[in-house]
């Protein structure tokens, strides 16, 4: 039996005075890599904000592991395992790279375990060693991001939220973000995937949503999606 581990029922979202989210559905299974596309400003960010708790609903509901979490903050859900990864980041740019790591594991307190976790991290991107003490504030935008991302894992993460994470990137910083993202998914973590880049989205992806002005317009297997006349005039420029 397939184990939902979110969903997003009837959800309506306001932002800036705006109906940026009018009424969706969606669900994410427990290990999958689900991609949500979209053009700017479709809503894609609003329906993550309003996961994590920094923005109300309007309408609707949000279940995680089978509970609603409506009114929970990030702070709540990150003990219960659900993390996002913001756009833009969000590092502690006044924290060396190693402090950043070790908030990311606030909520643990085995700390050979924690220690161990670091040199996970370090591992998958070497360049975070070499700068371990250097402020994360004065790290370029794809370095930042590899931090971001570290960060979110240093919890543990049963689900995984990503907001854009190619955004401003090198297209060598992009390749070696979805290598991440595709390796991290395939270690069991659930992962939700907001990404401008649909095509570099749905090729990792296992499912994925097609979201226009507020409302989900196709959803489905993310390869039969990316082969999809209507999706690649629309996404991908032919």
């Amino acid at each position: 039996m397939t184990n939902t581990l979110l969903k997003i029922t009837g959800l309506k979202v306001a932002y800036g005075g705006i109906q940026a989210v009018k009424g969706i559905d969606l669900h994410v299974n427990e290990g999958e890599l689900v991609a949500l596309i979209g053009s700017n400003g479709a809503g894609k960010t609003t329906i993550m904000k309003a996961v994590t708790g920094s923005l109300p609903m309007l309408a609707g509901d949000i279940a995680y592991l089978g509970k609603s979490i409506r009114g929970k903050g990030a702070w709540d859900l990150v003990s219960e395992g659900l993390v996002m990864v913001p756009e833009g980041r969000g590092v502690f740019a006044r924290m060396s790279i190693l402090e950043n790591l070790q908030m990311g594991a606030y909520i643990r307190s085995d700390k050979a375990e924690i220690a161990l976790d670091i040199e996970k991290m370090f591992a998958i991107f070497p360049r975070l060693k070499e700068r371990k003490d250097q402020l994360a504030g004065t790290l370029s935008g794809g370095e930042q991001q590899m931090l971001a991302i570290s960060r979110a894992l240093m919890s543990r993460p049963r689900m995984l939220l990503l907001d854009e994470p190619s955004m401003g990137l090198s297209p060598l910083m992009v390749d070696r973000i979805f290598e991440v993202v595709r390796d991290v998914s395939a270690t069991g973590v659930t992962m939700v995937l907001v990404e401008q880049n649909a095509s570099r989205a749905l090729g990792i992806a296992d499912r994925g949503y097609v979201m226009e002005s507020g409302l989900l317009g196709m959803e489905g297997d993310a390869k039969a999606l990316l082969h999809d006349p209507r999706v690649r005039a629309a996404y991908l420029g032919e």
